[in-house]
């Protein structure tokens, strides 16, 4: 079976390989370890599943910022690797485009290939998605649908969605000018078009064109509602790789994404010994020794001219290296960069992140979460799980049978195995945890700290997080911290109080199957 305590929680895509390492599937997910959890976990699969998990000897990821994003990359690695029990795409067809058409008065259209001598947009990732699109360019810059300009103006004349090039009301010029301004949509850049349509409203508005300026108000709506909505891969005519890597206790941490046409394509991941300061050189000449060069090297520093003229030779033509600052590709290596610290750094990254989160000193390598469990006030318990280092430490965690507490009362619950726990430690002159969470809100955080104060217990870092909205209660604090939902620390914090809620109820089914037997 596969570990998969250690994947991250993020979107992205996930390929398991046999004992050849040959990738035999690929799939996408939204929450990479409960995805590739549930394949060993659940019980009720089908023939072909049970098949797959049979073969299933390791397990690769690649993360992404969004889920859209792994469903363009799954469709790349699927085409590319060519999966044994992935579903047979050789004649399915692939994400649409929007297409430009060369014409006098340019028409927008659904294209399923890219051939022609017309300007393609995309592809996009759903049907809905694109569909949205086109109305929105469509119905903002009042661009042509006719395959043929009818003699006479058709409904969109007259509900105004079009500006009617047979009626000679509009000029070549004017036409052209919307086309640029929907090609500027449709290549994503919707804050230029933004900028100057808020500005020609302010304009119309202060020379009193009402009418006008209601018009723009309404299409700055759906651009910005269309900026938020909209997802396309962008095209390039050339290769690109990215990397990125990370220097820590004399050993070197590195990421390589190979994108091809603009599609994230591959992932590799190196460690090796610094040894000198020229080590990322002479990975990059070993590294291109074996392979082509792409056309362009997106790095987070600069590299000597003597390697570019180096990676030209090889390539044969000239190699860009690319340092970027911002936009797109800056955003693909800070992508390189976070695969590289999930797949090298990430159980130290959750503490750091959570420790930066809570404002703590350090951050915390040692915490304990409590959690109650009961069915009806029926066995009363209590768990404490522990985690070292951002793991499960499995020989620390704890079960409690609730002893003075009588009903259902979590509050008076919470505080005896607080007491309980940190009686026995301070009995034992043990070290305290980093970090102590408590499953529950305000009331349960409270009840906790009073069992410290009865102890003598000060200055022990304590929090509690209130299920539905996740928020963090720390002591002190007028309002609960509200963390974000993606962010690292928030699902550390997630993780540990999961993992206190299993062991509980998995405590409490135990004693009320015992009490059934008896």
């Amino acid at each position: 079976m596969i570990d998969t305590t250690n994947l991250p929680e993020n979107p992205g895509c996930y390929l398991y390989s046999d004992e050849r390492e040959t990738i035999i599937y690929v799939g996408k997910a939204k929450n990479l370890k409960k995805r590739v959890s549930s394949y060993f976990t659940k019980k009720d699969h089908d023939p072909k599943t049970r098949s797959l998990i049979a073969h299933i000897a390791s397990v690769d990821v690649v993360v992404t910022d969004t889920e859209t994003e792994a469903f363009l990359l799954e469709n790349t690695l699927i085409k590319k690797h060519q999966p044994k029990y992935n579903i047979d795409l050789k004649d399915a067809k692939r994400y649409a485009w929007i297409e430009l058409t060369r014409e006098e008065f340019p028409r927008l259209v659904i294209a399923r290939k890219t051939t022609g001598d017309g300007t393609f947009f995309g592809p996009f990732v759903s049907a809905a998605e694109r569909d949205y699109v086109l109305r929105v360019a469509k119905k903002v810059f009042h661009l042509r649908t006719c395959k043929k300009i009818p003699k006479r103006p058709c409904l969109r004349r007259h509900m105004q969605s079009c500006s009617a090039p047979c009626t000679g009301t509009v000029s070549p010029e004017v036409y052209d000018e919307n086309v640029k301004k929907a090609t500027l949509l449709l290549k994503g850049k919707s804050r230029e078009l933004l900028d100057e349509f808020k500005q020609e409203m302010a304009a119309r508005s202060a020379a009193e064109d009402f009418e006008r300026a209601l018009v723009l108000r309404n299409e700055i709506a759906a651009i910005g509602h269309l900026a938020d909505r909209q997802h396309v891969e962008r095209r390039r005519e050339y290769d690109q790789d990215v990397i990125a890597y990370q220097v820590t206790d004399g050993k070197v941490y590195l990421t390589a994404f190979n994108v091809e046409r603009g599609s994230l394509s591959n992932k590799q991941e190196f460690t090796f010994d610094a040894g000198g300061e020229d080590f990322f050189e002479e990975f990059l000449v070993q590294y291109y020794s074996e392979r082509e060069p792409p056309k362009e090297l997106i790095l987070g520093h600069e590299i000597d001219s003597a390697l570019t003229e180096f990676l030209s030779v090889k390539k044969g033509k000239q190699v860009d290296i690319i340092v970027p600052q911002r936009g797109e590709k800056r955003q693909l290596l800070d992508l390189a960069q976070k695969n590289l610290e999930i797949a090298f750094f990430r159980d130290t990254l959750k503490g750091a992140e959570l420790g930066t989160a809570l404002n703590m000193v350090s951050p915390p390598a040692v915490i304990e979460c409590f959690d109650i469990s009961h069915l009806s006030g029926i066995a009363m318990v209590g768990s404490m799980v522990q985690f070292r280092d951002g793991k499960p430490d499995k020989n620390n965690y704890r079960r409690f049978k609730i002893k003075t507490v009588e009903g259902i009362d979590d509050f008076a619950s919470i505080a005896e195995v607080v007491k309980r726990r940190y009686k026995r430690l301070t009995d034992e002159h043990a070290p305290f945890p980093d970090l102590v969470i408590i499953d529950g809100g305000r009331g349960q955080l409270s009840a906790a700290q009073e069992a410290l104060a009865v102890l003598g217990v000060t200055g022990q870092p304590i929090i509690a997080i209130a299920k539905r909205e996740e928020e963090i209660y720390v002591p002190g604090d007028v309002l609960p911290l509200r963390l974000d939902k993606k962010s690292i620390a928030l699902r550390y914090i997630e993780e540990i109080r999961d993992e206190a809620h299993r062991f509980a109820i998995t405590y409490n089914r135990l004693l009320r199957k015992k009490k059934v037997l008896t």
